[in-house]
Formats: C-alpha cells, structure tokens, sequence
C-alpha cells in the first residue's frame, strides 16, 4: 500500500510538466474516491492486486486500453500469495502490450511466471547492492527467550533517534511492541494485515516523531521511507542475506552513521556465515555487560560467542536513553 502510494507522489514529481495524471488503488480504504479519480481521467494507475481485481469485475476500470503492464515486487508478491490475483489480471489484458516485471529475486515460480507472460524477454539483472558504509554491523548472541528483555535493555542505554525493530512473524511483532509499551517506551507495530487506518496512523506517527519504536515484519515493512531511522535491530535473523540488505537500508541513509543491530541463536550459524562472505568480513560479537545471560550449553551457540567485545565505556553509541 505505501509503495503504491510512493510510486504515485514518485510519478506525479517525475511527470508535473507533462499533464499525466496518477492514482493509488489499494485495499483498506473506500473505493470511491478512487472512481472518482479514475473517471477524472487518470492514465497511470498504481495499484494492489487485489483492489485492482476489485476495480475490474466492478468495471470501475477497464484495461482496454493499456499499454504498459509493471508487476512490481513479484517475489514479494508471490511470498504473499499474490500470484493468483496478478494472473487473473493478465486474464483482464487481451491486447498487445508492454509486460515490465521486477523482483529483488526471482524464485522458480517467477520464473515460470515469466516465460508464461512475456514474449523473448530481455533480462536486465542489477549487482547485488551492498549496505552503506556509514552503517556499523553488531552481532549480539543470546537465547530466543532472553531477545526482549535485552531489547528493553540496549534500548534503556542507548540514544537513538528512530528505532526500526524486524520481527519474523506479525505474531511476535505484537508481543514485542505490547511488551515495550508496558515499560513506557512509545511504540507500535506494523502487521500486514493491520486496517489501512491504523497502519497510515502508525506510520505518521513514526514519521513525524510521536512513535520512537516501529516493530515490524519484513512484508509490513515494504515502502518504509523515513530518514530518521538511527537503528535497525533484528529481532530475528532474516531469512537471507538480500532481506539483511533490504532491512539495514533504512537506516544510515543520505550520508547520516546508523546502527545494525541483530539478535543471534545457535539457529543462525549459517546465516552468519552467509552474510559475513556478502560483506566479506566478520561481523563483530558483543555481550552486555551487566546483562543476566544464560549460557548456551550446545558446541553450535558457543561459536557464536567466540571472543566477544565488551559492550560498554568503549563504545560511544551507548549512553543512558531517556523515554
């Protein structure tokens, strides 16, 4: 929904001079204003599969006339079960046409999709883009039922601006962010099955500094663009190393330092092995001094806690938070 959003203000910048119009079609919210600025005339339409279906078998919006078809996020969409609606589009569109389709990565069911859509398609694959320098990646090994209370924590020492904290479920987003909010900090979480509503509330609020701490899942996370972020913290190890890249990239952006902080298990050695060779060097390990941790007994969980730094007067990022 915020990518729609985003690309629609992205293609009413690009195209102020040229008299094309835009509209944002997405789920959560009343279709009428959306008729409304369809029939006003708007040629570029940025849409959720599923409003979009809406749309069509309501004949609120024909694609008669198309000339340019984008499938945007396709892995994303396939991720969330997306890729029925996106074929039943294609059903929509008879004539010739232009097909654009994008992907961070292209898993196999892309891939059929795509020899199934397009015609002699050209491949245009972009390297692989690596964080920002101006960003410090930190390691912190500790049991999955210890992950909050050291959340709460780095949070109470730390001085942060905005705080972007990735879950791996929406499940546990909730309980992470109703755990902060009972200890005081200002707080929400993003589902992605939140109401529109309450999803543009939190993210205002984050935006505009009334929310401190955003808890989120990687999918509700899409189209996040605040320049605020001082922090990312991983709660869970992400999947791979491109969703690590994804995530880390809200934070340390036009040339401000951010800070990577994730949370490992013994479950996570080959994911760190995998993003220490993206990164091409070792990712440093700290531990918090003070912190009741419960060592792990398992010969996995102890190379995670290989040498670790102290955390404490030698780093300068960690000072007392005030809430």
């Amino acid at each position: 929904r915020e990518l729609a959003e985003q690309t629609c203000e992205v293609i009413n910048d690009l195209g102020s001079r040229t008299g094309l119009r835009s509209i944002a079609v997405y789920g959560g919210v009343s279709m009428e204003w959306q008729i409304r600025g369809v029939a006003s005339g708007a040629e570029i339409v940025a849409a959720c599969p599923g409003r979009l279906l809406d749309h069509l078998w309501k004949g609120t919006i024909s694609l008669s006339e198309i000339e340019v078809l984008v499938i945007d996020e396709a892995d994303r969409m396939f991720d969330m079960g997306f890729l029925p609606d996106v074929r039943n589009i294609l059903r929509c569109i008879l004539h010739r046409h232009q097909t654009l389709l994008f992907g961070a990565t292209m898993p196999a069911a892309i891939r059929r999709l795509a020899h199934e859509i397009l015609h002699e398609p050209i491949t245009v694959q972009v390297d692989r883009q690596l964080p920002a320098k101006t960003v410090s990646h930190t390691l912190y090994p500790v049991q999955q039922h210890l992950k909050t209370n050291l959340l709460k924590e780095i949070l109470n020492r730390t001085t942060t601006e905005s705080v972007l904290v990735f879950t791996r479920t929406k499940h546990r987003a909730q309980r992470v962010a109703q755990q902060l909010v009972r200890d005081g900090y200002r707080v929400t979480s993003l589902q992605g099955d939140l109401p529109q509503n309450r999803r543009q509330a939190a993210l205002e609020g984050f935006r505009n500094g009334s929310i401190k701490i955003l808890v989120a899942t990687d999918i509700a996370a899409r189209g996040i663009d605040v320049l605020s972020i001082s922090h990312v913290i991983n709660y869970d190890m992400p999947e791979s190393t491109d969703d690590y890249i994804h995530r880390i990239g809200r934070t340390g952006r036009v040339e401000k330092n951010g800070d990577a902080i994730t949370f490992v298990t013994s479950a996570d050695a080959d994911k760190i092995s995998a993003l220490e060779r993206l990164l091409n060097a070792p990712l440093e390990r700290l531990t918090l001094p003070g912190f009741d941790y419960a060592r792990p007994a398992a010969d996995k969980e102890s190379r995670l806690w290989r040498q670790p730094r102290r955390h404490g007067a030698e780093s300068k990022r960690l000072v007392k938070h005030s809430r």
